[in-house]
């Protein structure tokens, strides 16, 4: 997994000095809760607080690299696999699902976050256009109502994520919402004009 430092991706030693603190944050945040301190953090991945406050500006950006990283892991291959299916608004669903359950199975994480914002950033642009692509696919399909933009996935994922502090951790109750969701997509939910579109504030992102 390639790690940069602004353009330039970083050295094999500094970048395994960044998957260490990353893998011993998660470890940590996991265990201790989201007051665990940075220095322990440190001590866990066996580099230096200065090595540390280098890669990571404070605990938020940290909480983001992980999460980052865990998108790209478990994330990323969903996106792969629904690329290929045949059904679009199934294939759209899946790879929300997996989003929704990386955040829940990382709750420890989300508690050492001041808001949810930030976790949206962290969602890698091949993810948020397959989001697009796929959207697209199931309103030519007729299996997504034709109202829905690119925005409104990316708030809808947005709430899902937010809902994961609602949920008991370890289970997957999660699914309940998403499941909510998928319904409120479909043809059959259009039942009056939706109120009009404004963009998403603050990101970034590429919305297909």
């Amino acid at each position: 997994m390639e790690y940069r430092q602004g353009s330039r991706p970083l050295r094999a030693d500094a970048a395994r000095n960044v998957e260490k603190i990353i893998t011993a944050a998660r470890e940590c945040f996991h265990e201790q809760g989201p007051e665990v301190p940075l220095q322990l953090i440190a001590e866990t991945a066996q580099v230096g607080p200065a090595t540390l406050f280098r890669n990571f500006a404070d605990k938020e950006a940290l909480v983001l690299a992980v999460i980052s990283r865990q998108l790209r892991i478990h994330v990323d291959p969903v996106v792969e696999i629904a690329l290929a299916e045949p059904d679009a608004c199934a294939a759209l669903m899946h790879v929300i699902e997996s989003i929704v359950q990386v955040a829940a199975e990382e709750s420890a994480l989300l508690d050492a976050l001041v808001g949810r914002r930030g976790v949206l950033t962290t969602i890698s642009g091949n993810i948020i256009e397959a989001l697009g692509l796929l959207l697209g696919r199931a309103q030519a399909q007729g299996t997504v109502r034709g109202d829905v933009s690119a925005e409104d996935v990316i708030r809808i994922v947005a709430m899902l994520i937010g809902s994961v502090d609602t949920i008991e951790r370890g289970t997957d109750a999660w699914r309940r919402p998403v499941a909510l969701i998928e319904d409120s997509l479909r043809p059959a939910a259009a039942v009056r004009p939706l109120p009009p579109q404004t963009s998403v504030p603050s990101l970034a992102l590429p919305l297909g």
